[in-house]
């Protein structure tokens, strides 16, 4: 809906400045579950009816509200999900005017929807619900660091201890800027141990990584996360993409000797598309370009796991280089991607796993929203009872797009 129409002042559409600062002033040190009534009030001062706020939850299937006397809403089957699957406003009637559904998204992360209720619509009230989407957006990442209510909410079941422990560790789904973005699924959502993902930005450079220990207990969940303090640790002082590397197999021999992961670590300059990585005995990364896959593109001689302490160490690690083209996409998975299999004993397979999300991506989905359907499909193809842990990360290089 364009913003380009202009609604006259008057009572309707006045926003009461003074108001308005004092629940901006008053929305940081309020506490998370202060948020659905500051909401309210923040809606009520720019002149429109009231405000509700839905988080996705842990699995992106549902939107559950914040006030807890509500129902929650299918992401797959409703306007509120179009909004969110999207990032898009959805309007839809109500028996007393008209709700806009507005995505809330930090960055390139898609965290929920705000419901916004409204008489009329116009180009002043919706950009002032676009005001009030972003600023809770805003508060909810900066609050949900430490509220446990929030990540209960979030919540369909009970999660094991080795998944709450490597959930502490993992970053967002979602990161992006304006020339790359990076997402990625982990499932199951509750019980995972091994697998583990991360992705960061160090000024222009996107660092990717995606691990998968040895077992399926709280020491693989140890093992992936000494692995990413030891990553987060070297990079935030500067290390290069060989000592990274290094830096993990050390912290593993080191603390945990008798445990390994695989892995694959990338290093993306958003500026110039060039792409460094190290496989450590870890399923090559595939390049789609131009809805295809390029076979071997990213292939590379085996190098061991990381971890592997004594004469089993590699003496060093090599780095591989290759240039991306505008609007590439780079994978990284799990072998329990193309493992997953269905009632007959079929594996899903790696041409299924690349031509649903070159199709997907046909279909003008974002990239997050190509891997919410990825995992879901992936899902159902095995029941929803995976053999193994499952993990997808995605990064696209396309500065002439984002």
């Amino acid at each position: 809906m364009s913003d380009t129409s202009h609604a006259s002042s008057g009572p309707d559409t006045a926003v009461d400045e003074n108001r308005l600062e004092e629940l901006i002033i008053e929305a940081q040190t309020a506490l998370p579950v202060e948020l659905p009534a500051l909401a309210n009030r923040g809606a009520c001062a720019l002149g429109l009816d009231n405000a509700l706020i839905y988080l996705v939850d842990l699995q992106q299937q549902l939107l559950i509200p914040l006030d807890e006397a509500l129902e929650s809403l299918p992401v797959d089957r409703s306007s509120a999900g179009w909004a969110y699957r999207t990032v898009s406003p959805q309007v839809a009637e109500a028996d007393d005017g008209l709700i806009l559904w507005m995505p809330l998204v930090d960055g390139s992360e898609r965290l929920g929807v705000l419901a916004v209720r409204t008489a009329s619509l116009d180009g002043v009230r919706m950009r002032r619900s676009r005001m009030l989407a972003h600023l809770f957006a805003m508060l909810i990442t900066s609050k949900r660091a430490y509220s446990d209510w929030l990540a209960a909410r979030t919540r369909t079941a009970t999660m094991r201890m080795p998944a709450e422990m490597l959930r502490a560790f993992l970053p967002p789904r979602t990161i992006g800027s304006s020339r790359c973005v990076s997402t990625a699924v982990l499932e199951p959502a509750y019980d995972v141990a091994g697998d583990a993902f991360d992705h960061s930005v160090v000024k222009n450079i996107l660092h990717t990584m995606i691990l998968d220990a040895m077992g399926h207990d709280v020491n693989a969940g140890l093992t992936t996360s000494v692995a990413m303090a030891a990553a987060r640790n070297a990079r935030r002082g500067g290390a290069d993409l060989a000592d990274i590397v290094g830096s993990v197999d050390q912290a593993l021999a080191q603390w945990l000797p008798d445990y390994f992961c695989t892995g694959v670590l990338c290093l993306l300059d958003a500026e110039t598309g060039v792409l460094r990585w190290v496989n450590c005995g870890h399923p090559p990364p595939l390049l789609i370009r131009a809805e295809r896959v390029l076979a071997r593109a990213l292939d590379s001689p085996p190098q061991p796991p990381i971890g592997l302490a004594g004469p089993l160490a590699p003496a060093a690690r090599q780095v591989h280089e290759a240039t991306l083209e505008p609007g590439d996409c780079v994978l990284l998975y799990t072998d329990g991607v193309v493992e997953a299999r269905d009632a007959d004993g079929a594996e899903f397979g790696l041409d299924r796993f690349t031509d649903f999300i070159i199709r997907s991506y046909s279909a003008g989905q974002r990239p997050a929203e190509v891997l919410r359907l990825l995992i879901h499909a992936i899902l159902d193809y095995q029941r929803n009872q995976l053999r193994d842990d499952v993990t997808i990360l995605l990064f696209e290089w396309n500065p002439e797009h984002w």
